[in-house]
């Protein structure tokens, strides 16, 4: 149980602290050295306005997290894969948008819990008890979710990317991670793309022979869709769609 809290409390922490982390490099540099983050909240020397500024960096970062999020975790290939499955139904609406982001995030905490609370074990916790210093809570921090994004990346994106820009990336030593994060978003959309092409087809065949049948009987002026959806989604109901979607998506992640 302490080990999910602690993954559920890295979720929502981590962006937020390793952004604080990446600035403090810069801020302690800048201030001439600021005591470790466990002084700052004890009310050591240079308390007040060392607080200050990392509480000032988290509120700023607020506004990057959901993208910062998006970069790092399973949340777009879910979203993009389940939008999918509602454009081949051909219901607009239902699911709504907010369920299917919903069901997304927690599909998300669900399969990046182990990369979360490695991240918090490693990196976040040690630094905020001042054990570590910046750097090192940065490469621990961000340890597991490189292990994480290399396994989905796939090898031929990252030396495009690098190689657009005129910076290669030197043999034997790992990728930078805007490198890397930016390989594994490109990754995960081709994926998703590649799953709904094959959700996609029993759909397909659904309305093809919906509208067959029409023309043959002489009803043109039926649009095919109408008569199809009934037997779409009867079709997905009576396979458990949605369960059987999300047990393959997440056996997916269980390499």
């Amino acid at each position: 149980m302490d080990k999910a809290a602690g993954g559920y409390r890295g979720a929502f922490l981590l962006i937020l602290l390793a952004g604080a982390l990446a600035f403090g490099a810069s801020a302690q540099e800048a201030a001439g050295g600021l005591p470790p983050v466990g002084n700052l909240l004890n009310g050591g020397e240079g308390g007040l306005s060392g607080t200050v500024i990392i509480l000032f960096v988290m509120v700023t970062l607020l506004s990057l997290v959901p993208g910062l999020a998006m970069m790092v975790t399973c949340l777009p290939f879910l979203i993009i894969v389940f939008s999918f499955v509602r454009q081949a139904l051909g219901v607009q609406q239902a699911p709504p948008n907010m369920m299917l982001m919903a069901l997304s995030m927690f599909l998300t905490f669900f399969i990046m819990e182990p990369t979360f609370t490695a991240a918090w074990a490693n990196g976040i916790e040690p630094y905020t008890q001042g054990q570590i210093a910046e750097t090192q809570a940065w490469n621990a921090t961000t340890g597991p979710f490189r292990e994480f994004m290399t396994a989905r990346t796939d090898p031929e994106a990252i030396p495009v990317l690098s190689d657009a820009l005129g910076r290669p990336v030197i043999e034997g030593e790992p990728p930078s991670f805007s490198l890397l994060s930016t390989a594994f978003m490109l990754s995960e959309i081709k994926h998703a793309f590649q799953i709904g092409f094959v959700i996609f087809l029993p759909f397909l065949v659904i309305d093809l022979v919906v509208a067959s049948v029409l023309m043959a009987v002489g009803m043109m002026m039926v649009p095919p869709t109408v008569v199809s959806l009934p037997f779409k989604v009867g079709f997905f109901v009576l396979a458990d769609g949605w369960l059987k979607i999300t047990e393959a998506l997440l056996r997916g992640y269980s390499g």
